[in-house]
C-alpha cells in the first residue's frame, strides 16, 4: 500500500511522512500530491493573518476546540519564521495549542517560511492539499505575522480572518492599505484591553469607506441618510461586507459568534458562486507558481553558470539592460 492510499484510510503516520516530503519538495512528495489531488476540494480553508502580538495562535486554538465540538476534523498549518541557522520553524505554535494535544481529530503542522515572502511558505498550498485529501473538514492556515505583506493568504483561503488588537499602534495603522483589504471577517482580539472600542471604530470607518451601506441626500438644506438596497450598483449579486467580531481568545469569549460568522461567510460563498470562483483563482495561482518554477528550472539547466554570470557582468557594467539580458539568455545567445 502506498503512502497516499494509507492517508486516504486515515493513517496519521503516513500523513506526517507525506507532509515532510511535500515541504521538502521531494519527487515522492510531488508524486503524492499528484495522486491525492482528485480527492481534494472538500475542506473549508480558513486563513488567519494579522500583525505579531494580536493573538492569532490563541484564536486558532479556540476555533479548533469549537469546531471539534461540532465533530469536525481540524488541521492547522502554522507558518513560522525560519531559523537563520537550521532553516526550521522558530516559534513552534504547537506550544501555544496545548489544549489540542492528544485529540485524534486535530493535526497541527508547523512550517518554516524558508525565506518565502508574503507570509506563506512556498509549500503551504501543497500541505493544505494533503490535509484536504486526508478528509479534514476545516484547514486553518495561520500566517507568520509579518504585517501588511501577508496578502498571499487571500489566494489560498476561502475565508480570511484579519486579526487586530488594541494597543499595538495608533488607529491609523488599522486603516492602512494592505491586509485589511483581504479580510472576509475582521477580528478585534484582546477586546478586554483598553482601546478596544477605538480599534473597532477605526475598522468601522474603514469599512464604511470601502463598502458604503447608506447614501446621504440633501433635502431642503437637511441631510438624510437612506440605506442602499442589497446589490445596488453591483448588479443583482449581493456583496459581502466584512463583519467585525470582538473576541478574548484566551478566555474563549466571542469564539462561538466568530464561528457563526465563518459559517455565514461559507454559506454566502456557496449561494453567490464565489466559492467556485475562489477555487478557480486558487488553482490558477498554484498552476502559475508551478509553471514558473518548472520553467525557471528548465532555463537554468539550459543556460550554463558561465553564460549566466557573463550576462550578469554586462548588466552590472551597464553595457546591457536587464531586458536585453533576458532576450539574450532566452534566445540561447549568451556569449
Amino acid at each position: 500500500m502506498t503512502l497516499s492510499e494509507s492517508i486516504l484510510q486515515g493513517d496519521r503516520l503516513a500523513l506526517a511522512r507525506v507532509l515532510t516530503q511535500v515541504e521538502n519538495d521531494t519527487p515522492d512528495g510531488r508524486a503524492a500530491l499528484d495522486s491525492l489531488f482528485p480527492h481534494t476540494g472538500k475542506a473549508h480553508l480558513i486563513g488567519v493573518t494579522g500583525a505579531p502580538g494580536t493573538g492569532k495562535s490563541s484564536l486558532v486554538n479556540q476555533l479548533a476546540l469549537h469546531f471539534r465540538k461540532q465533530n469536525k476534523r481540524v488541521a492547522i498549518v502554522a507558518v513560522d519564521p525560519s531559523s537563520p541557522f537550521t532553516g526550521g520553524a522558530v516559534l513552534g505554535d504547537r506550544v501555544r495549542m496545548k489544549d489540542l494535544s492528544g485529540d485524534a481529530g486535530v493535526f497541527i503542522r508547523s512550517m518554516a517560511t524558508r525565506g518565502s515572502l508574503g507570509g506563506l511558505a512556498q509549500a503551504t498550498a501543497g500541505v493544505v492539499q494533503v490535509f484536504d485529501a486526508a478528509g479534514y473538514d476545516i484547514v486553518m492556515i495561520e500566517t507568520v505575522g509579518a504585517g501588511q505583506s501577508e496578502v498571499d493568504i487571500a489566494r489560498l483561503a476561502h475565508t480570511t480572518l484579519v486579526v487586530e488588537a488594541p494597543g499595538l499602534g495608533d488607529d491609523i495603522q488599522a486603516i492602512k492599505a494592505g491586509i485589511l483589504e483581504i479580510a472576509d471577517i475582521l477580528v478585534v482580539n484582546k477586546a478586554d484591553r483598553p482601546g478596544a472600542e477605538n480599534t473597532e471604530k477605526a475598522l468601522k470607518s474603514m469599512l464604511d469607506m470601502a463598502h458604503p451601506t447608506q447614501r446621504v441626500y440633501s433635502h431642503h438644506g437637511k441631510y438624510m441618510s437612506v440605506a442602499l438596497p442589497k446589490g445596488e450598483g453591483k448588479g443583482e449579486k449581493e456583496i459581502w461586507i466584512p463583519p467585525i467580531q470582538k473576541t478574548v481568545a484566551i478566555e474563549g469569549k466571542g469564539i462561538a459568534e466568530l464561528v457563526e460568522q465563518i459559517e455565514k461567510h461559507a454559506a454566502h460563498l456557496h449561494v453567490s458562486g464565489d466559492w467556485a470562483a475562489r477555487e478557480h483563482a486558487r488553482l490558477e495561482s498554484e498552476l502559475e507558481a508551478a509553471l514558473r518554477e518548472t520553467l525557471m528550472s528548465q532555463f537554468r539547466e539550459r543556460v550554463t553558470n558561465q553564460q549566466y554570470n557573463e550576462v550578469m557582468r554586462q548588466v552590472f557594467e551597464r553595457s546591457l539592460s536587464p531586458g536585453e539580458a533576458v532576450k539574450k539568455l532566452t534566445n540561447g545567445r549568451a556569449k
